[in-house]
């Protein structure tokens, strides 16, 4: 159920009774047309933009065709008032029972309530995280990781068919410095010294693995060269690591559903078969490339080599896909794990990128267009960085990395919920700022607690209405007289929960899950409102012990709220809070 889909369809009815009276002409596009909430509650409930979409095409005055339709939409026993604004917007008040029937829908259909089929069962993937298997997750890496599974979630919940994939990047030489990092470590757990070199990795979560090292295979390896040991290590390290990477993502409640190794691209076929794919399109050939502006990247050298004409698809120059020397530059198997990915039929991809991958993002969308011949749309999401702080200072935590603060440090310190809430407070693309104080503070300052104090209020109302007696089911609250709901507020409230399929839907086309937090916020505190209100107009409380009939009314409102806050969190990935400790 979605009221504004609902008086959409009643605008859209207007517009064709008016055509069918030769008011307007024939074949008129009304995709662009929407009805939203005004920027003004004062304005009335709905807006339409209708009139403004139609006139030029109509070859009309907006404010004309505004007028018409003010005229055909109000006959509409929904609608109590229309009016015409500015240069030709609609606005519209609809009658309280449009909104007081709200709760008996919400309870009727329960999760359920939201839910949209606008993905009409579409695969999507959506590729997060892909952190080089070297380590523990960072607070970066929390950020992506959160963003990645609540988008995931959101588009789920809108109707697609999503795959949640991790890229292991195994194939480059980060993993052979891996190997002789836990080489020192074995070595160290024979008892010898060692010095880690400039560039190794010297964290302490690598003492471990060179034990489990020793366990395995003994003094094997001590003293001999590299050549002896190098490939066993590396395969033994890196699936260590991803071990550890695991256990990092399931403390936030991640769980993917695919791992794809980078490794597996090599040595297949898989590189070249994408490679000829391109250069089936003629869009690889060898050539020269200028040097670029500014600082000079890896891959560009003075002499000719293979180039993919991403050109042709939207990049600002042709990309090198093969050295001179004839090795594949670090784009050839990003190119093949993305041919992969189209092999698959996926009607949809989203990578979820690091910031510091800005300059990959033109190159990336080409290669996608070119493969699936501009029939696979390919969104990156960039992820700013994150500051901690606590109590407005820049906070130092002990880094048991090493060198970086990891997802397991900050989530021991705040919890999985208050982590993933907070990370999805901003959007992806905006710098965000973790205060720990604020976080755990219980106030309406910290959007996690407020949320989650709104839910857990509802659920001490429900306890305390089944120890009076009142039976406060959802069937029993679907079927209360919420006629009763007439106070402001009140309607103010279901109004704000009649946005939520409006918003799950906004969000997702955008991939944009930050926006369920926001409203959520938005949500918590209309519900914070009302309560509040409750002290000085006792009308307004949710509970009446001696009204069973008035409590249930005013109790399923309550009990609507709280099926769509928990809606919401499960989106985000946050526990619904059912009382606050």
């Amino acid at each position: 159920m979605n009221l504004f889909t609902d008086i959409r369809s009643l605008v859209l009815d207007a517009i064709a009774a008016l055509q069918a009276e030769g008011a307007l002409p024939e074949g008129l596009e009304t995709a662009a047309v929407t009805v939203e909430p005004p920027r003004d509650p004062l304005h009335g409930d709905m807006a339409t933009n209708a009139a403004m979409v139609l006139a030029k095409p109509a070859g009309m005055k907006p404010r004309d065709i505004a007028d018409a339709l003010a005229a055909k939409i109000g006959e509409d026993a929904r609608v109590t008032e229309t009016r015409v604004a500015g240069p030709g917007f609609l606005n519209l008040r609809l009658a309280p029972s449009v909104w007081q029937a709200l709760p008996a829908k919400v309870l009727a259909q329960g999760k359920a309530f939201g839910r949209s089929d606008m993905g009409q069962g579409q695969k999507i993937n959506v590729e997060y995280v892909s952190a080089n298997p070297t380590g523990p997750l960072h607070v970066g890496h929390t950020r992506g990781a959160v963003f990645g599974d609540a988008l995931a979630s959101l588009l789920d919940y809108a109707g697609y068919d999503v795959t949640r994939e991790y890229y292991i990047n195994d194939g480059g030489a980060q993993v052979d410095v891996l190997a002789r990092s836990v080489y020192l470590r074995y070595l160290e757990a024979h008892g010898e010294e060692v010095e880690f070199a400039e560039g190794t990795y010297p964290g302490d979560y690598l003492i471990p693995v060179g034990e489990a090292l020793k366990a395995l295979v003994g003094d094997r390896f001590v003293g001999q060269g590299e050549q002896v040991w190098l490939e066993e290590i590396r395969d033994f390290s890196t699936n260590a690591m991803m071990d550890l990477i695991r256990e990092d993502l399931r403390l936030l409640n991640v769980e993917m559903d695919h791992f794809f190794s980078e490794k597996s691209l090599y040595g297949t076929g898989l590189i070249e078969a994408a490679i000829e794919d391109l250069r089936g399109k003629d869009l690889i050939y060898r050539g020269t490339l200028e040097p670029p502006k500014g600082k000079t990247p890896e891959d560009w050298e003075p002499r000719e080599q293979t180039l993919f004409k991403s050109t042709a698809h939207g990049d600002d120059v042709d990309r090198p896909i093969m050295k001179s020397d004839g090795a594949w530059t670090y784009f050839a198997p990003d190119i093949a794990y993305h041919f992969d990915k189209v092999r698959r039929g996926y009607d949809q991809l989203i990578d979820v990128f690091g910031a510091d991958h800005g300059g990959y993002v033109k190159r990336m969308k080409a290669a996608v267009s070119a493969l699936s011949d501009g029939r696979t749309p390919l969104d990156i999401k960039l992820i700013q960085l994150v500051k901690l702080y606590k109590n407005g200072e820049p906070f130092k935590m002990s880094k048991r990395a090493g060198t970086f603060v990891t997802l397991r440090d900050v989530v021991e310190e705040v919890g999985p919920d208050v982590t993933r809430f907070v990370m999805l407070t901003r959007k992806n693309d905006a710098p965000l700022d973790f205060d720990f104080a604020k976080a755990v503070e219980q106030s309406k300052e910290n959007p996690v607690f407020y949320v989650q104090y709104a839910h857990a209020r509802i659920c001490s109302v429900l306890r305390k209405a089944q120890a009076a007696g009142i039976d406060v089911s959802d069937a029993a609250l679907a079927g209360a007289d919420t006629g009763r709901l007439d106070h402001e507020a009140e309607l103010g409230l279901l109004k704000k929960v009649a946005e939520w399929p409006r918003i799950v839907e906004i969000a997702a086309k955008g991939h944009e899950p930050h926006k369920v937090a926001i409203w959520l916020n938005e949500l918590a505190s209309d519900l914070h409102g009302l309560w509040n209100k409750g002290h000085d107009v006792p009308a307004l409380r949710f509970l009446h012990e001696d009204d069973a009939a008035t409590s249930q009314s005013k109790i399923a409102l309550a009990r609507s709220v709280a099926v769509v806050i928990s809606a919401g969190l499960g989106i985000l990935g946050v526990f619904p809070a059912e009382e606050m400790r």
